[in-house]
């Protein structure tokens, strides 16, 4: 069994009244381009699975593969199959595109029906008298490029999502090279999308997210090719990552793209700083969405890479009021405040 370290910090409070009624712990890594550990609180040798804060990487074998290219995909498909998405119109469409493109249909989906996001969505499924399906799944993006992986190189489409499946053994090279572990020390596991899931170290998944936007001596031109489409298609799209109201949508149009995020389930929150070389990664204990937000927001103010602008814009996923069922004002919900060192903060 692992251990699990009880005495990570309180990252955010829930304030009702005068009273912080309950909190989160959680804890944070900050590295540089050397893989130096800028600022860090908690333990960050504690192993969690990424969870969809991998799939910036969980495509790369299909661009480094050719399969992207010969099927005439483009930033919009790449930036769904890298998403978790609100289930929304938009999201749907582009996930038809993937389908169409290799011949296959929702029905080869083997992510689950999920109710979408928005209340809206789901209660026009409703009055359409329609159930929602696998395309609705936060991850269908993710599967539909995974199938498109596995017609281009011909693999099955029936089993894709087998931890002994070619795929996910590329996958998991992938992983283990960008993560900066080795491959018999990942941990592995089911994510909620039925898709193996590799866990690591926090410290490793702040590697990861410096990996992506760095130079390395391992990259050659098709790996660099590969990592800068990644993240050329979620700053470009960033509707198709995730959606409406959320964090990593208006984070990466808020800043034109120049800081890249990426959630992932059980309070995971991974960041890349391409101009400075930064990898960012935030794990919340208790697994709570929503928090892990308040925290990212929290330390990119600390560093300086926010504008007062840009913060402001943001506020409502740092700072979130409390409100009743009547909606009068209770409390709130807000990060602890952060003191990063002063030798690593941006002016």
């Amino acid at each position: 069994m692992t251990e699990i370290n009880n005495c990570n910090p309180i990252l955010v409070e829930n304030i009702r009244g005068e009273v912080v009624e309950s909190f989160h712990r959680g804890s944070f890594c900050v590295v540089d381009k050397a893989g130096q550990i800028l600022w860090s609180q908690g333990d960050i040798s504690q192993v969690s699975f990424p969870r969809s804060a991998l799939k910036y990487f969980q495509h790369i074998p299909f661009l480094l593969s050719g399969g992207f290219d010969s099927f005439g995909f483009s930033d919009k498909e790449l930036a769904i199959m890298c998403a978790s998405h609100n289930g929304e119109d938009m999201h749907l469409e582009a996930v038809d595109v993937v389908l169409d493109r290799i011949k296959l249909d929702v029905t080869s989906l083997k992510c689950g029906p999920q109710q979408p996001t928005r209340k809206s969505d789901f209660v026009s499924l409703i009055k359409a008298n329609k159930e929602p399906s696998c395309m609705h799944n936060n991850c269908s993006g993710k599967h539909a490029g995974f199938l498109a992986h596995c017609a281009f190189n011909q693999l099955d489409t029936i089993d894709y999502l087998s931890v002994e499946h070619p795929l996910h053994q590329d996958i998991k090279r992938i992983t283990a090279l960008f993560y900066e572990i080795n491959e018999d020390e990942l941990a592995i596991g089911t994510d909620g999308c039925s898709a193996p899931i590799f866990g690591m170290p926090l410290y490793n998944q702040a590697i990861a997210y410096k990996n992506l936007v760095t130079d390395m001596p391992w990259k050659d031109e098709a790996m660099a090719s590969a990592c800068d489409r990644i993240v050329k298609s979620v700053t470009h799209y960033p509707d198709l990552i995730a959606g409406t109201k959320r964090y990593c949508t208006d984070l990466m149009k808020v800043t034109n793209g120049r800081i890249v995020g990426k959630t992932g389930a059980d309070g995971i929150y991974c960041l890349a700083v391409p101009h400075l070389n930064w990898g960012i990664a935030i794990k919340i204990d208790d697994g709570k969405m929503g928090p892990q937000y308040q925290v990212a927001q929290e330390i990119l103010i600390q560093l300086g890479l926010l504008t007062n602008i840009e913060a402001e814009q943001l506020k409502v996923h740092w700072h979130c009021d409390n409100r009743n069922f009547a909606g009068n004002y209770v409390g709130i919900s807000k990060a602890v405040e952060l003191l990063c060192p002063s030798a690593i903060k941006q002016s």
